[in-house]
């Protein structure tokens, strides 16, 4: 990559956005809440956080001329997608912890977490009926069918993901991987939110197809340095249970690697496991298919990909914004790019 190492400015501008988007976030909260609802929506925005997502939102509006005050009201409806989906994602895996912190579902029962997540998306979308006044009517409605298309994505993603654990699929390719990234990771990680950017800073007359591939490439780089923290990890600092991918029988870029390499009667074992439900999986069986991912360099495999992704996403990103003024929030996109494989947590 040509990008230098990355700077202070990346997790400065991060700390920044994050801070503007849950400020606006708790400022419009519901005053008054039947139990165990609006209350509770904080939870996950408020524990510590990349907040990539709503970064990507305000940083590519500011590259590109806009004002934030104009797109705030946007990146709060990206934060609560994102959360509403955490919490979803939380229950389908069953997974036991989130951002330092019990799952929602884990503190408070599957269905209080389910009806939240709900309610995060039904705020969501009136902060893009907001949008009416802030942007006028012809944007706002441009932003909404960004939102849509966002939506479709993410759930045909996780519908691909949740299919393969359930028929416990082994056949899989890495490019069906980077099929189910696209839609569940980079659409709504990395595309939509600089669209939707995009297209507030300009009033629709940038085309935000050219950001596609930055934002695919991105997103994908960033999913599979996600998917290799949770099998190396710090937990302090990552956040959620380390192997929990194992645990869930996620089809990982680097599991499918290892399906593809190991010899039959490992392989055969590694299909036994996955067809196990995530409560019969024991955490001995999980250090062997750990063991086994290094041995068959899978993590190193995975690795390179993730490096491969990132100097695309840069050259991408390069030609997206070449014609750009330079500023801090355009260095702030093209860093991220390194930051994302290189982040700890």
């Amino acid at each position: 990559m040509t990008v230098a190492a990355v700077s202070g400015l990346v997790p400065r501008l991060l700390d920044r956005y994050r801070d503007l988007t849950l400020e606006a976030l708790l400022r419009e909260l519901p005053s008054r809440s039947p139990a165990y609802l609006y209350e509770l929506i904080p939870v996950y925005p408020s524990r510590p956080g990349k907040g990539l997502r709503a970064a990507l939102c305000l940083a590519t509006c500011a590259a590109l001329g806009g004002r934030l005050d104009r797109a705030l009201n946007s990146a709060v409806a990206v934060e609560l997608f994102h959360n509403a989906f955490l919490i979803h994602d939380d229950v389908q895996d069953e997974s036991e912890s989130r951002r330092g912190g019990p799952t929602l579902h884990a503190e408070h029962g599957v269905g209080i977490a389910v009806n939240v997540g709900n309610a995060m998306n039904l705020l969501a979308l009136g902060r893009l009926r907001a949008n009416r006044e802030i942007l006028g009517p012809n944007l706002a409605w441009k932003i909404l069918a960004e939102s849509e298309e966002m939506m479709r994505h993410s759930l045909e993603g996780q519908a691909l993901e949740l299919a393969w654990i359930r028929d416990n699929v082994c056949e899989l390719t890495d490019d069906d991987y980077y099929r189910m990234c696209l839609k569940k990771t980079s659409w709504y990680t990395c595309i939509y939110p600089s669209r939707v950017g995009a297209l507030i800073a300009t009033d629709g007359r940038f085309d935000p197809d050219r950001l596609y591939r930055f934002g695919w490439y991105l997103g994908a780089a960033f999913q599979i340095q996600d998917d290799l923290l949770n099998l190396v990890g710090d937990y302090e600092k990552y956040g959620k249970e380390i192997a929990g991918d194992l645990l869930e029988g996620k089809r990982t870029l680097m599991l499918i690697h290892l399906l593809r390499t190991a010899d039959v009667q490992d392989r055969e074992k590694v299909r036994r496991f996955l067809a196990k439900r995530r409560r019969e999986r024991t955490g001995e069986e999980v250090r062997w298919l750990h063991r086994l991912l290094v041995d068959h360099g899978s993590l190193d495999f995975a690795r390179q990909a993730a490096l491969d992704l990132a100097r695309a996403a840069l050259a991408e990103g390069e030609a997206a914004l070449s014609d750009v003024p330079d500023s801090e929030d355009k260095s702030f996109l093209l860093e991220t790019v390194r930051y994302v494989i290189e982040r700890d947590r």
